[in-house]
């Protein structure tokens, strides 16, 4: 079973003869234990081309020291990491090589370095005794392995570098201030911080087989570009996102969600600069991936509102097992909207859009408004979309409450969404007025989102209330949570005249082109 691990580092370059110096002085710190040195002795595995390593990931297999197993770590910000452990087996472990799948794909993961270190370990402890961090001292040998050509391996490929570095990596609960102390200290005896983030990082860009950039599509300058670089950035939400769902990370499916739905507006709204003939197959699979992640999404997210709303009464009027009938479905209904949307993660069917999404980039299918002055080709676009948004809050205005009004105005809602993310994708080239917009805009997507949330909710609620009636159990708190969405419904409905006339101003598109 696989384990998580925060990791909190900094490296430090050094040599064989760079004196550590006395730790025990620095702040907090009241001892410094010799634990010896270990031998370790670890295979980093990528792609052929390196797709790990150009993603800042690393896995290794790792025999030697106190964790020898299988392990992945992905970057969480500079000097930190997500640690994921399994144990030693001879193959790659199943739930590590699922974490891998939209970077890997259907490839295979090989050996490409071995590092041979021989770590020198001091702990700092505090008065009690308690582990603040550990230092270690690290002699590494690189092996670059050589990649595999048909049947052999290209003896010539083979490269080794060996250099010395210090580690200093924070134990759980430690104050992180605790890595600024020790640095002053390290920085006194001329000790500085590593150029590379990583052993593998370092030992790729020693033996020159660093992982390549991909070339940014489209011709610099046009419109062509400008979308493609904001479709490029949705993409990479995608793949790494992915990993985050599987470890049911907070906020991830939702991420994932956004990326597709970014990725699939874009696609509509600059329908001039890429053929529709590819993008609209590649929207439809976006469509149902987000369909597939949404059931996760919306569960949790009418989970959230249901347990504030009863959190919110007086207890006087919580009249039967309310918060048990809220947890029970809450737990039936999360568990199978998270299987479903594993499974989708798991299927064919997803590897199949991954690789359409990267063909896509590999050759555009730029139409002839993709070579034009991105700035125009950009800003008509948003006012076209934005235009769509005005026509659909006005007919929802124009109708009287009910069923029919709430119909339209989750359409409105839709159309609110894909008119501020055709304004995010120009701010790079628009700017302010673009940043205006997209802001004006989500205000109204914002309320019409709660709108849509009050309308699902007090369907969720009757039905709680008519599950209660029927085993014999109050349905009074129900009808008064259902009495509360109703209201949230009617004040989102009287403050939408308000919001939209400040996300539809005269001059804010007109100061797109200006």
């Amino acid at each position: 079973m696989a384990e998580t691990k925060r990791e909190i580092e900094r490296k430090y370059e050094a040599t064989g003869e760079t004196p550590v110096p006395d730790l025990a002085r620095v702040p907090g710190v009241a001892a410094v234990v010799d634990r010896g040195v270990m031998e370790l002795d670890a295979v980093y595995y990528d792609t052929p081309d390196l797709r790990l390593a150009a993603d800042a990931l690393t896995l290794r297999r790792r025999t030697g020291g106190d964790d020898a197993g299988w392990h992945l770590k992905f970057p969480v910000d500079t000097g930190i990491r997500d640690e994921i452990r399994a144990p030693l087996a001879d193959t790659l472990p199943g739930e590590l090589a699922g974490l891998l799948r939209s970077r890997v794909r259907g490839d295979e993961v090989v050996p490409v370095v071995r590092l041979r270190s021989a770590r020198d370990v001091r702990h700092l402890m505090d008065a009690d005794g308690v582990l603040l961090a550990e230092l270690s001292v690290d002699t590494v040998h690189a092996e670059r392995l050589p990649k595999r050509t048909g049947e052999g391996r290209d003896k010539d490929t083979e490269t080794e570098t060996t250099w010395t570095e210090i580690e200093v990596e924070l134990a759980n609960g430690t104050d992180p201030a605790l890595l600024d102390a020790v640095e002053k200290r390290l920085r006194k005896r001329g000790i500085k911080p590593s150029a590379s983030a990583s052993k593998l990082a370092r030992a790729l860009a020693d033996t020159g087989d660093e992982p390549r950039a991909p070339a940014a599509p489209g011709e610099p300058g046009t419109a062509g570009a400008a979308v493609l670089a904001y479709a490029r950035e949705q993409i990479e939400a995608i793949v790494t996102q992915d990993p985050a769902v599987r470890r049911d990370l907070p906020d991830a499916v939702h991420q994932l969600r956004v990326a597709c739905r970014r990725l699939r507006s874009a696609f509509k709204t600059y329908r001039r600069v890429l053929d529709r003939d590819v993008t609209d197959p590649l929207g439809e699979e976006l469509k149902w991936l987000a369909g597939e992640l949404g059931v996760a999404r919306d569960q949790e997210v009418m989970d959230e509102r249901l347990r504030a709303r009863v959190e919110d009464l007086p207890r006087t009027l919580v009249l039967g097992p309310v918060k048990a009938r809220l947890r029970r479905r809450d737990a039936a209904r999360g568990r199978s909207a998270r299987h479903q949307a594993l499974a989708a993660l798991d299927s064919a069917r997803y590897l199949s859009l991954l690789d359409g999404l990267d063909a896509l980039l590999a050759d555009p299918p730029l139409r002839k408004a993709a070579g034009k002055d991105p700035g125009k080709v950009l800003a008509r676009a948003v006012r076209k979309d934005h235009g769509r948004l005005a026509t659909r809050v006005e007919r929802a205005l124009a109708l009287d409450p009910g069923e029919e009004r709430d119909l339209a105005l989750h359409e409105a809602r839709k159309a609110a969404k894909r008119a501020r993310y055709a304004a995010d994708a120009a701010r790079p080239t628009l700017g302010k007025p673009a940043k205006r917009l997209s802001k004006r805009v989500k205000a109204v997507q914002s309320l019409l989102g709660e709108h849509q949330d009050a309308v699902v909710a007090r369907g969720a609620v009757r039905e709680l209330g008519l599950l209660a009636h029927g085993v014999g159990e109050s349905a009074f708190t129900w009808g008064l949570l259902y009495g509360h969405e109703e209201a949230a419904a009617e004040a989102a409905e009287r403050e939408l005249p308000e919001v939209w006339a400040r996300a539809s101003a005269p001059g804010l598109t007109a100061a797109l082109t200006r």
